[in-house]
């Protein structure tokens, strides 16, 4: 009765104060044991995934409403954010039973149109620190959780194109911006930066050229401390410029390519 209580207020409170034919997907990225990761969510009562997304109030940006609707999955501000395609594709939803889906939702026929028809998305990708972020689901999922990214399963929609497409466009920044302050904890090693390039790139990157490149960028304080607990002779640990960096973003200069 809650359930039923709280989904017709949601529609209510869709049909007055928000978009109806545009929404917004985000491809929210993490890094963790060398992994690239990327936030999802479960539909409840159901076995399907789908990248987390919002709509748009009638009086809010683009921009701001996908820094809400990651606020309220990852509880995190000051997340770097870029738009990278809008999606309008007329066949989005081949993949996706309507009436079966809303149905294991436990939600009334009547219903149905109203929360799942024909919109137009625009993607937002984020990066976000692991560590500090707190998944947290929707009032129609039952799961938010990371997923590596050569793990991803069959995604409702479109959902598995959008992260496809925001991981080309994130490895075509690396070729004019830095990557790093939003995915790496405060302080961190040479070696940590590189494979998380690494990663994201797909490839091997000469140790000796990549330091030597990032070093020259100016964005990195190497600190008086070294990391502890390895076998090995303990590597310094760096932090970032943060104005240095920031005006490297806005710069666009040529990095790693």
């Amino acid at each position: 009765m809650e359930y039923q209580k709280e989904l017709r207020r949601l529609i209510a409170d869709f049909k007055t104060n928000f978009l109806s034919s545009v929404s917004l997907d985000l491809v929210i990225f993490g890094f963790h044991d060398g992994q690239l990761k990327v936030l999802l969510l479960r539909w409840k009562g159901t076995n399907d995934w789908c990248l987390p997304g919002g709509r748009i109030r009638h009086e809010e940006s683009l921009e701001a409403a996908a820094y809400r609707s990651l606020q309220q999955r990852t509880g995190l501000r000051e997340i770097f954010l870029q738009q990278f395609h809008t999606f309008g594709d007329v066949m989005r939803y081949t993949n996706f039973s309507k009436q079966e889906t809303m149905a294991k939702l436990g939600l009334p026929d009547d219903v149905t149109h109203e929360l799942v028809s024909r919109d137009v998305s625009v993607g937002y990708y984020a990066l976000v620190e692991f560590a500090n972020a707190i998944p947290t689901p929707d009032f129609f999922a039952e799961e938010c959780c990371w997923w590596d990214i050569d793990q991803i399963p069959p995604l409702l929609f479109d959902h598995n194109s959008m992260i496809t497409l925001a991981l080309k466009t994130l490895r075509r920044q690396l070729s004019y911006q830095p990557i790093g302050y939003n995915l790496l904890p405060d302080k961190f090693t040479m070696p940590d930066l590189q494979q998380l390039y690494e990663t994201i790139l797909g490839q091997s990157l000469d140790r000796r050229n990549f330091q030597k490149r990032m070093l020259g960028y100016d964005i990195l304080e190497r600190l008086e401390e070294r990391k502890t607990g390895g076998a090995h002779k303990a590597p310094y640990l760096y932090r970032f410029d943060k104005a240095k960096y920031e005006k490297a973003l806005a710069d666009e200069i040529l990095f790693v390519g």
